[in-house]
């Protein structure tokens, strides 16, 4: 008895093991918290490798863009947007207590200043004229180690290659014809993905040999001449993202478009947005996407 009469409560043995096993039943939350480093990232494809090796970043840049554009791998409401990835928010991101930063080249103007908020992991993707799959591949490795995850960068690896394998097969009797692979503009220009595009070279690597034999021109405006399709008679035209609806309404009138072969022989296909500057889940969503567009048959525009 204490004073006033109340009960003092002593907990038992056997109350005390019921609370403890309560708490590892839960999973230990505080130690589940620490239990990965914590990362923020700068570039797309740096962001896509994080999620591919099961390290979802704390924080990221332009991320509406990047759920409208990407679309997928889905990333959750709590990842603190940092604002455009040339400028980010260098106050919010010391907020998110980053472990690590995850950066590209594309960004390296500012690296010295990332590097005051935490360790900063730069890895390359995108070079002139090389193609980028391997590099992406590569990365899945090099992060996890980085993150002291190896194992994570082996499976994603393992089943990224196996995925890709699948879908090779999958489109094996559509090697008959060379792919173009475009991006709309508008009514009289387009973008067109070589060998140095994470499209065109997935394209490769799936088996399909790309119409395209030039590099990527990767500019803000559509640089190529949409009458340059009439040089790829046998393609097959997969336009890739949302054709812009003033560029829709032309090409539908236009009678260069519709005399161009694979206009006319009703060989084009429609692709949603995908991240050209991805890593390997933007990879493996073309990959997807093409295999599914190609069996469904052509749509037009």
């Amino acid at each position: 008895m204490v004073a006033g009469g109340a009960m003092q409560f002593r907990p038992s043995r056997r109350d005390i093991l019921t609370a403890a096993g309560l708490v590892l039943a839960a999973g230990s939350p505080l130690r589940a918290a620490t239990s990965k480093p914590r990362l923020a990232a700068i570039d797309w494809a740096m962001l896509e490798t994080a999620v591919a090796i099961g390290h979802m970043p704390v924080a990221a840049c332009e991320l509406v863009r990047y759920r409208s554009d990407a679309v997928q791998p889905e990333i959750p409401d709590q990842v603190t947007d940092l604002g455009l990835r040339g400028s980010p928010n260098f106050e919010l991101l010391q907020l998110t207590r980053p472990d690590l930063i995850l950066n590209s080249p594309y960004y390296t103007f500012y690296e010295e200043r990332l590097k005051t908020i935490a360790p900063v992991l730069t890895l390359p993707f995108y070079t002139p004229n090389e193609p980028p799959l391997g590099k992406a591949l590569n990365a899945l490795q090099a992060m996890s180690r980085a993150v002291e995850d190896p194992g994570a960068g082996e499976r994603a690896l393992h089943d990224t290659q196996a995925a890709l394998d699948r879908h090779a097969a999958a489109v094996a009797r559509f090697a008959d014809r060379p792919v173009c692979l475009v991006n709309i503009g508008d009514a009289r220009h387009l973008r067109a993905f070589g060998f140095d595009s994470m499209f065109g070279d997935t394209l490769t690597r799936i088996g399909l040999s790309n119409a395209w034999s030039e590099g990527t021109r990767f500019s803000f405006l559509a640089p190529v001449p949409i009458e340059r399709l009439a040089d790829m008679p046998d393609a097959r035209l997969v336009i890739v993202g949302e054709i812009p609806p003033e560029a829709r309404r032309g090409l539908s009138r236009s009678i260069l478009w519709q005399a161009l072969p694979p206009v006319r022989e009703e060989q084009v296909y429609h692709l949603p947005d995908i991240n050209a500057f991805g890593g390997t889940l933007s990879a493996l969503r073309f990959a997807r996407l093409l295999e599914q567009a190609l069996h469904d048959g052509p749509t037009g525009i």
